[in-house]
């Protein structure tokens, strides 16, 4: 069998089937567009899933509480097309244990969701280390060089550095 993206692979019920099993990359944006901000973050770096649980946009399909997959809500094997319309963001996690079940509820996704959650300050730092800056609604500050930090080196970037929290709460 194929392993092009326009190909099933597996669990379609045998036979060739032409429809694109995966996700094209307007399906996705708009997929991401139409899933809940998080409040007080960047909405093209932050949003929930399905489940209500805050994802990366940078940590599309790794392992971590932070990950997410674009999901096909009536499952690719059921019959469900590859298009903005029946996709919704959700954690990896979440997204391997609903497999292919319709009709869940968001609740019983919730059930599946990595029990993590992360303070402003802990996001702050992930959001520094994977995008070298924090952006939020009146708060905007992007990571020094290390140069600049050794005094070697004046950004001409006229943006605030920002002072990550040296202390835990």
């Amino acid at each position: 069998m194929s392993s092009s993206p326009h190909r099933s692979r597996g669990g379609g019920g045998g036979g060739d089937d032409d429809r694109p099993r995966f996700f094209d990359t307007k399906a996705k944006s708009l997929c991401w567009a139409k899933a809940d901000i998080v409040p007080g973050r960047h909405p093209e770096r932050w949003r929930k899933d399905a489940a209500g649980n805050i994802v990366c946009k940078r940590f599309c399909n790794c392992q971590g509480c932070l990950c997410f997959e674009y999901d096909h809500i009536l499952p690719f094997s059921k019959g469900g097309e590859s298009t903005a319309d029946n996709c919704q963001i959700l954690q990896t996690r979440v997204n391997r244990l609903k497999s292919n079940k319709d009709q869940i509820d968001p609740a019983q996704l919730k059930g599946y969701s990595c029990d993590i959650n992360f303070s402003d300050k802990e996001m702050d730092i992930i959001e520094m280390a994977v995008y070298g800056d924090v952006v939020r609604p009146g708060n905007q500050c992007r990571c020094r060089t290390v140069a600049e930090m050794l005094g070697k080196f004046k950004s001409k970037d006229n943006t605030a550095a920002c002072k990550l929290p040296q202390t835990r709460e």
